[in-house]
């Protein structure tokens, strides 16, 4: 998971609003979002190399997100695939902080986390190795740290409030559609991350297509005050439409 918007308690309908796009190279099989037989009461899609996640739900309204940290120096750091952090909270009972408790940083690469449900939601992140409780509002992740206004980070947090300010009922094709935005950001704006230029470029678009890597899935999350969870998933076959999946039910 490359990017993480999200509005926490700020809006009439919706505890919660999740949208967030998956960018991964075009070779690495994955399933599309479906309930895992193996641990039945996990809805996410799924790597199938580390067969952990990027982001899930459970029917008891848990939930994890996932984005790794960009530094091109400790790319093989780390033993563990980090799609098993989200799984492994998702699997649990634990609450949030009991189960940060639990995680061995250096065993894993770079990466941000967001635990918890539409009630609290904490954010960690093991290069800082520091996490806090989510404030209400409207937030966005890349790939640094939480709310680093990278131009992706902010653009997708002032679209996704303003959106979500106008409607009381939310529509999902109108959130694919932000997710959709595949405009680059000037040079000017861009960050320094160790890659490049050219990659900055590349990477800087909300919707990333390139020949060998590129979103591969949006994913929306909805949560009421009523305790409805809505799950939709769009998945894409190097950048063209493939297919959605959608998922309804009352947390238990």
């Amino acid at each position: 998971m490359c990017l993480i918007n999200l509005q926490f308690r700020n809006h009439p309908t919706y505890k919660l609003i999740v949208a967030a796009n998956r960018d991964e190279f075009y070779g690495r099989p994955t399933e599309p979002a479906h309930f895992w037989e193996d641990e039945p009461t996990i809805l996410a899609g799924r790597d199938l190399t580390g067969m952990g996640t990027w982001l899930g739900v459970t029917k008891q309204g848990r939930i994890a997100a996932l984005t790794n940290f960009r530094d091109p120096t400790n790319l093989e750091s780390g033993q563990l695939s980090r799609g098993a952090v989200v799984k492994n909270f998702l699997t649990g009972t634990n609450s949030p902080v009991e189960y940060l408790q639990t995680i061995d940083p250096k065993q894993y690469a770079g990466f941000n986390l967001i635990v918890g449900n539409a009630e609290r939601l904490i954010y960690y992140n093991n290069i800082q190795e520091e996490s806090y409780a989510i404030p209400p509002g409207t937030h966005g992740l890349s790939n640094h740290f939480l709310n680093t206004p990278w131009p992706k980070v902010t653009k997708g947090k002032e679209k996704l409030a303003s959106y979500m300010s106008q409607i009381d009922k939310a529509d999902l094709e109108k959130i694919f559609a932000i997710l959709a935005d595949d405009g680059h950001a000037p040079d000017t704006h861009l960050p320094d991350t160790g890659v490049g230029l050219d990659l900055e470029r590349m990477l800087s678009p909300m919707f990333i297509k390139t020949l060998d890597y590129g979103t591969r899935s949006a994913t929306v999350v909805l949560v009421t005050h009523d305790g409805t969870l809505t799950f939709a998933e769009r998945n894409y076959e190097k950048g063209v439409f493939k297919e959605d999946r959608f998922f309804e039910f009352n947390i238990e």
